[in-house]
């Protein structure tokens, strides 16, 4: 068969390249291969949610600029015969809180931010103590406080755009991508697991953490490793006030979730491979004490449940990588590598993507720093701070 646009990978990312492809031009024929149509193992219904400004890099700000506002939106955009996509969208607020040593580096941050247009509340320790009185503010040097961002259900996010992807015309099929083929600086044709094959004009990899592999059939390689990550859901027997979703310095990071709260403590340390297994002790011995430490609260708190997924961890930078250009090949587009931010940035991303393919470059947000060549230059664009 023949297509314009083979998107490999229909998680929150694929799915919305392929949602934006068609936004642009309806007449694009996209075809978008997922393996799991049941979405068991994927990285999107597995993510916390989060949708935040607070970065240091103006890239990943301007990409929560546009996606956080499409949210806003989504469950009116993504509509489908007059049903709402409703995502389940809080905006509870976000709060990086920081220890004294790294002030400068969240200040630094914080203007960028305001630079960028973002609304953001710096508070001193005294000013957190107040707004939140059960937090153990002993320890820190300032926060940054974002009232306008929040959290949303990534299954959600994920039907939104697959459903309306598919009523503007994008084909779903249900099939795994198991050969690509070469031909020069460019790839011709997707072999499908099923004996398929499918020619194109361009081919996407948004296959996440198993991203490497599908490089791997155009021999490529790519520092985009899968990284097992915890999402916990937990409770506490003594009240604490409302909290917005709060990252600390030792990498913990939780909001609240019905009459508990979700979240984890992700490790760059952890073994890469695809691991699901989990290690109930844990929570236990790295998340617990995190939690006791910065609320008191926490001390008679109870794990309910632990489920497991996947970063798209690239080792280089930790930033997405995306566009043409590995291994010189021109119509073969990265858009994988996120680390944890892909959910949030689907949006600005998908359309970033669909303008490349369609325009021949980018048009609403410059995201040429994130291409292929700082690989090859060796120069990493990471970001500075809490990530």
């Amino acid at each position: 068969m023949r297509t314009d646009v083979v998107v490999i990978g229909g998680g929150a990312i694929g799915a919305a390249v392929a949602y934006f492809l068609k936004l642009m031009d309806e007449s694009t024929a996209v075809t978008v291969v997922e393996r799991d149509p049941t979405y068991g193992q994927a990285s999107t219904p597995r993510a916390s949610g989060g949708v935040r400004r607070l970065f240091s890099l103006p890239e990943n700000i301007e990409l929560s600029n546009y996606s956080i506002p499409f949210f806003d939106d989504f469950e009116e955009t993504m509509a489908v015969d007059g049903v709402k996509a409703d995502i389940g969208l809080k905006k509870n607020g976000y709060l990086f809180i920081v220890p004294p040593s790294a002030r400068d580096m969240l200040k630094q941050n914080f203007e960028t931010e305001q630079r960028l247009g973002c609304n953001v509340v710096w508070l001193e320790p005294d000013e957190l103590k107040h707004k939140f009185p059960s937090m153990n503010v002993s320890d820190l040097g300032a926060a940054v406080h974002s009232p306008d961002d929040g959290w949303l259900d990534p299954h959600s996010v994920l039907m939104g755009f697959r459903k309306k992807a598919k009523a503007m015309g994008a084909e779903f099929l249900a099939d795994e991508v198991v050969g690509l083929v070469r031909q020069g600086n460019t790839v011709t044709t997707a072999k499908l697991k099923s004996g398929r094959e499918i020619e194109a004009s361009h081919f996407v990899n948004a296959a996440g953490a198993w991203a490497k592999d599908i490089c791997a059939m155009v021999d490529v390689r790519v520092p985009i490793e899968p990284l097992r990550r915890y999402e916990h859901y937990f409770e506490s027997e003594d009240p604490i006030e409302p909290l917005p979703y709060l990252k600390d310095p030792e990498r913990l990071a939780f909001r609240p979730e019905g009459k508990g709260y979700s979240g984890g403590v992700p490790t760059l340390d952890e073994p890469r491979g695809y691991n699901f297994e989990v290690d109930h002790d844990y929570f236990e011995n790295v998340v617990w004490p995190a939690l006791a430490h910065r609320f008191p609260q926490f001390e008679k708190t109870k794990c309910k449940n632990t489920l497991p997924g996947l970063y798209d961890q690239n080792d280089f930078d930790g930033n997405v990588i995306i566009g043409p250009g590995a291994d010189g090949l021109v119509n073969f587009h990265m858009l994988a590598g996120f680390s944890g931010h892909g959910l949030m940035h689907a949006p600005g991303c998908g359309r970033a993507m669909a303008e490349l393919i369609l325009k021949g470059g980018y048009q609403t947000i410059d995201l040429t720093r994130f291409g292929w060549q700082r690989l090859l230059d060796g120069t990493p664009l990471r970001e500075k701070g809490i990530i």
